[in-house]
């Protein structure tokens, strides 16, 4: 196998998985993930309607919708990066396999890659058609995050395969870091998806009480309500505070899980500017995540937190990387 040509394949990939992370948060933030009422096109044509007659199909074919551009080209843009990541997956997957034999048991990881990206067009076409469900929005960018964890791994995996890997005794902690902060971005999907970001305008209270009335049946039922269109939230006061209220509780969680992993890895002298990094993430997620409730969901700020997230994850994916490694490595 060209080994230099599938890293740098994989680490592009991977730069591209981050673009459209970051493509589907403006989406999401700019409330346009029904700026296309169909899928994969939008109001039946490739691109959004324009010109007079795209624009008079589009009324004949959706005529409880308007073309609302500003609207739709977000939606469409990240649909085209989204594609293109997709094939390039699937290019991916098929060098691994060709070339199983020198890439050291990555084939579980390559057929689950392209498995993981098909599910994703499909929570990409569900998002739409059930109306923003927020459980289809959350999983969407739950994949979207695992997907970019995966192909990160592959490419540190393919550049180090020459390695012969172990079991270190912290790894198990690292993995368990890695657990905490996937869910608590399960948390934050949640809460986007939910409109419930901006419930809470003060800091450390949430609408003047450090525990406000709550709502917990209603803020994680999973399933459909009944209705059609999810855009702007349905449900309650008390259960979008109690979602907002649950993340914060996991912010405090993933902090005191991270905080104990990395005094337990400090000892390992060469891991200790990975370990800085991780640290310097992790306060400045939090910092942002403050920010955005005191200055209500501020477009740069909230694309930052969806940012910072990912960088986070990949951090500790790499220090799970690294705990793989002989010992005299770090």
């Amino acid at each position: 196998m060209k080994n230099l040509l599938t890293h740098k394949l994989t680490f592009g990939t991977a730069c591209l998985a981050l673009v459209v992370i970051l493509l589907g948060a403006w989406t999401r933030l700019s409330d346009a993930g029904l700026g296309c009422p169909d899928w994969p096109g939008c109001y039946g044509h490739l691109t959004v309607p324009q010109s007079e007659q795209a624009l008079s199909k589009a009324k004949e074919l959706f005529p409880e919708h308007q073309v609302v551009a500003e609207k739709a080209w977000p939606e469409m843009i990240h649909r085209y990066f989204a594609g293109t990541l997709g094939l390039l997956v699937f290019l991916i997957t098929f060098l691994l396999i060709k070339y199983k034999e020198q890439t050291k048991g990555m084939l579980p990881l390559a057929v689950g890659l392209s498995v993981l990206i098909v599910f994703q067009a499909l929570l990409g076409m569900w998002t739409v058609t059930l109306g923003l469900w927020p459980l289809t929005v959350m999983g969407h960018l739950l994949g979207g995050f695992v997907t970019l964890s995966m192909l990160w791994y592959i490419t540190l995996r393919l550049r180090d395969r020459q390695l012969e890997f172990h079991q270190h005794e912290l790894k198990g902690l690292v993995k368990i870091a890695i657990v905490v902060v996937i869910l608590q971005i399960f948390l934050g999907g949640w809460t986007s998806s939910n409109y419930a970001a901006i419930i809470c305008t003060d800091f450390p209270s949430c609408q003047g009480s450090l525990f406000p009335p709550m709502d917990f049946i209603s803020a994680f039922q999973l399933w459909g309500h009944g209705v059609d269109n999810y855009e702007f939230g349905i449900l309650g006061n008390d259960a979008r505070v109690t979602i907002q209220w649950t993340h914060r509780l996991g912010a405090y969680i993933t902090i005191a899980v991270i905080g104990f992993m990395l005094m337990k890895v400090w000892q390992y002298k060469r891991l200790r500017n990975l370990l800085k990094i991780i640290a310097g993430l992790l306060t400045l997620q939090v910092i942002l995540g403050i920010s955005n409730v005191l200055f209500s969901i501020p477009m740069a700020i909230a694309l930052a937190h969806n940012g910072i997230a990912v960088m986070l994850l990949l951090s500790l994916v790499t220090l799970f990387h690294y705990m793989s490694l002989p010992k005299e490595r770090f």
